[in-house]
């Protein structure tokens, strides 16, 4: 009897020991199911990071399309560079850019990929919008801490957000040695700039009459294209006679835009980016069309990434491009040719709604040749064929529900029909000519290809 006592102690003990066994092991199934490869990870969290980025840099100042393209670069890049050591399918980029060193993992370790891109999305958005209003510094923070809460070990999470760190610090030092880019939007419109005065040269323009903006772009940095690729082909040759082509081009803004069609007014309308504070830049709307196929196709984290950190570097390069070649030929824009040659008091005017400037007639301050739009839209359109076909349907819902102009959703074959229309939209908006949309589509088409050429595939 005295026995039995004992032994009811003992088999107590030796239970709650298995249960302590179990719940330990359990606990060990528990984070090592959530160390999963890239190609199994929901792309959730690279998606809210490209929305609250698109969302900031509407209202962010000095952000305007080349310097939010090159964000937008840098950022993706950091995030993709994290993920490629855990990928079957894609492999490190930054051996093509030199100066950039990537820290790489530990050997035999485990990492929680997820965690690590946080990371490096968090610093990244930190370091390139230090200037943001509070609102969006805490919105910062609260998407960082959405993807922070890991249930995981202790030790492969510490490992993680310092791999996430580390390649982030090491993308973001990269950017300083890009002087003529790095924190550009602390001197968009530099006032030493002066353009260059002769016959058909551009000058700030009615009604605004803005400085130049980002004169000196062309100095800076490119990812896949070279010194010759960023030079646009010979504009027109500028003239004000009546039957030569420069007349044409000047003729062919003024007629469609003073007999606007309806559906004429609605593309212009709904390709009319780049309006602080009210619409994305041109550069960011391929960022939010990208968002809504990667959504579309329910594409896993890496996938999603890649595709993001493609567009991001081909709008990069072609707005260098774009950029350098507008100081180069300097071409005045349409309002002042044809309030110049054809109709002093023409506007280029779609309605009376004074809170869009931009459709309202404010023609953007930077020459004409080649097109900004059109050159994001052909780079774009280029990286996302190659990765989803250039056949690929879609309909594109970025401006749905807006009520200050004409955001109605449009559908489109490809992305090349949408380059296409997004260029075209300029001649009907009064603030390109023809050869404009064109040589800026040829660039765009011509840098994608070659930001698509980077070894990015095992």
């Amino acid at each position: 009897m005295k026995i039995f006592p004992c032994f009811i102690a003992q088999y107590k003990y030796l239970l709650s020991l298995f249960g302590i066994i179990l719940i330990a092991a359990a606990c060990q199934k528990k984070s090592s199911e959530e160390i999963k490869p890239v190609s199994d990870i929901s792309a959730d969290i690279a998606n809210k990071w490209m929305a609250l980025f698109l969302n900031i840099e509407r209202f962010a100042t000095g952000y305007r399309p080349p310097v939010a393209a090159r964000a937008f670069a840098y950022t993706n890049l950091a995030a993709y560079e994290v993920i490629v050591p855990n990928s079957v399918n894609y492999r490190s980029v930054a051996p093509n850019f030199k100066g950039l060193n990537i820290p790489k993992i530990e050997a035999g370790k485990p990492y929680n990929y997820e965690a690590a891109v946080n990371e490096a999305y968090y610093l990244m958005m930190k370091s390139f919008f230090p200037h943001i209003s509070e609102s969006y510094l805490i919105a910062i923070d609260n998407l960082y801490r959405q993807f922070d809460n890991r249930n995981i070990d202790a030790d492969v999470l510490a490992r993680s957000k310092q791999f996430g760190k580390a390649v982030a610090t090491a993308v973001f030092d990269f950017s300083k040695t890009d002087v003529a880019g790095h924190e550009a939007y602390l001197r968009n419109q530099p006032a030493d700039y002066a353009a260059p005065v002769g016959i058909g040269k551009w000058q700030p323009t009615f009604p605004d009459f803005g400085k130049a903006l980002l004169p000196y772009w062309g100095k800076v940095r490119t990812f896949a294209i070279n010194e010759t690729e960023k030079v646009a082909k010979l504009p027109v040759a500028y003239s004000t006679r009546s039957t030569a082509p420069f007349y044409a081009q000047g003729l062919e803004v003024y007629s469609t835009t003073t007999t606007l069609t309806s559906e004429q007014k609605w593309i212009a309308e709904f390709w009319s980016d780049d309006i602080f504070k009210l619409t994305f830049e041109p550069a960011a709307r391929w960022i939010a069309i990208a968002k809504q196929v990667v959504e579309k196709e329910k594409v896993p984290l890496e996938k999603a990434i890649y595709t993001y950190t493609k567009v991001s570097l081909s709008l990069s390069d072609v707005g260098v491009a774009c950029w350098n070649s507008k100081y180069i030929y300097n071409v005045e824009r349409p309002v002042s040719y044809i309030r110049t040659t054809i109709d002093p008091k023409w506007v280029s005017k779609l309605n009376n709604v004074v809170a869009v400037p931009y459709i309202a007639g404010v023609t953007p301050p930077f020459p004409a040749y080649p097109s900004g739009h059109s050159a994001f839209g052909g780079a774009a359109a280029e990286a996302l064929s190659d990765i989803y076909g250039y056949n690929y349907a879609m309909t594109d819902n970025c401006h749905q529900g807006r009520t200050e102009f004409l955001g109605m959703p449009r559908s489109f074959n490809s992305f090349y029909d949408m380059a296409y229309e997004n260029a075209y939209s300029r001649i009907p908006l009064g603030v390109h000519y023809r050869m404009d949309c064109e040589e800026g589509l040829r660039m765009g088409f011509a840098t994608g290809k070659k930001v698509n050429q980077l070894n990015w595939k095992k």
